[in-house]
């Protein structure tokens, strides 16, 4: 089964290609708030155009337009190639690909830059990496103090580990390639955007 990956959900844009379990080829770019620009050329530029039997879509939390953006093509091309969608935590896979790339790490604080200047935080755990602690967004203090000594990764790293005033610390931007090392018990979400905190505006009082 070919397998397609979108991850748009931070400043990164990445998709893979993944032929019964083995990446055939994958692409990631550093593009700011270009993914509407960036992401369908790179899908096209994998072998076969990017086509898949299935297709594999991060939900964020992370840029509310990145995300959005992922989710519309995953979900146009899903329709358009009859294939199913399904979708995945951005936290989840910097956590897998961070315990992939170096074994001596058993727990993961990840911090990732969210909005009103607070950081989406989760905490993992390997083998096999899954969550501990529930997705939050908190003001940098606070997530300073959820992270007690845990090393911090993600774009919100660095910001973090100010606020607590020691390390360690790792910048990491989700990558698709990734998704070889998240369990599939994590990658099976429905593909609608995780916001990781409630919407600013709020309907009027009656």
């Amino acid at each position: 089964m070919r397998l397609l990956v979108i991850e748009t959900a931070t400043a990164a844009c990445s998709v893979a290609l993944v032929d019964d379990g083995v990446l055939v080829a994958s692409l990631h770019e550093v593009v700011g708030r270009g993914h509407a620009e960036r992401l369908l050329p790179m899908i096209a530029e994998l072998p076969h155009g990017g086509r898949a039997d299935r297709i594999l879509v991060d939900c964020g939390p992370g840029s509310f337009t990145g995300v959005r953006v992922g989710l519309a093509a995953a979900r146009a091309l899903g329709l358009g190639w009859g294939v199913p969608v399904a979708g995945f935590s951005s936290l989840a896979l910097i956590a897998a690909g961070a315990f992939a790339a170096d074994a001596s790490l058993s727990v993961a604080f990840v911090a990732i830059t969210g909005g009103h200047g607070e950081l989406f935080v989760q905490r993992f755990v390997a083998n096999p990496p899954h969550p501990v602690t529930d997705l939050a967004s908190l003001p940098p203090p606070a997530a300073a103090r959820a992270a007690g000594a845990d090393v911090a990764i993600g774009s919100g790293a660095a910001v973090l580990v100010a606020a607590r005033g020691v390390g360690p610390d790792r910048d990491w931007l989700p990558n698709a390639a990734d998704i070889l090392h998240l369990p599939e018990a994590l990658s099976g979400l429905a593909p609608s955007p995780i916001y990781g905190r409630a919407p600013d505006a709020k309907p009027a009082a009656a």
